[in-house]
């Protein structure tokens, strides 16, 4: 099972377009506080239409609480469009954390710091970066095709 974080989400009709893609992939969702939104709101019901109810989902108060819990952090990887190394580079596990920024302004670099792998989607320069619920679908699409080959 993939570990899916979204750090500090902003936009809930993303989150629960995501929370739809964890529970069609069998995936983890974890959420870092705080959010721009308020959990029950009825945009995020709606992008998540009746499939939240069957999504594992988990939330923290601050990425301290969330990064006590990870037994190796190897297996965390952060998604930034700065980030040298592509996704498609990358042999995935199950169990492994992928993890990505608020909406407005990715990752802070504080939190890249903290962890060592960081990955790109490749993408063309006349856009900064892809919406997030379909970065996380691109990175899971990868990862549950690697998993499932092995």
């Amino acid at each position: 099972m993939l570990n899916i974080v979204l750090v500090e989400p902003e936009i809930p009709n993303n989150t629960g377009n995501i929370g739809r893609l964890c529970v069609g992939t069998g995936s983890r969702l974890h959420l870092i506080h705080p959010f721009g939104f308020v959990i029950n709101d009825k945009n995020l019901k709606r992008s998540g239409l009746d499939y939240w109810v069957h999504l594992d989902v988990t939330e923290y108060h601050n990425s301290d609480e969330w990064i006590a819990q990870i037994q190796d952090t190897s297996r965390v990887f952060l998604m930034s469009s700065h980030a040298e190394k592509s996704y498609l580079e990358i042999e995935f596990q199950d169990g492994d954390w992928l993890v990505f920024g608020k909406e407005s302004k990715g990752l802070s670099e504080e939190f890249l710091a903290r962890f060592e792998n960081h990955l790109k989607i490749p993408m063309s320069n006349l856009i900064r970066s892809f919406n997030i619920a379909n970065s996380v679908a691109f990175v899971i699409g990868e990862a549950k095709r690697q998993i499932m080959l092995k």
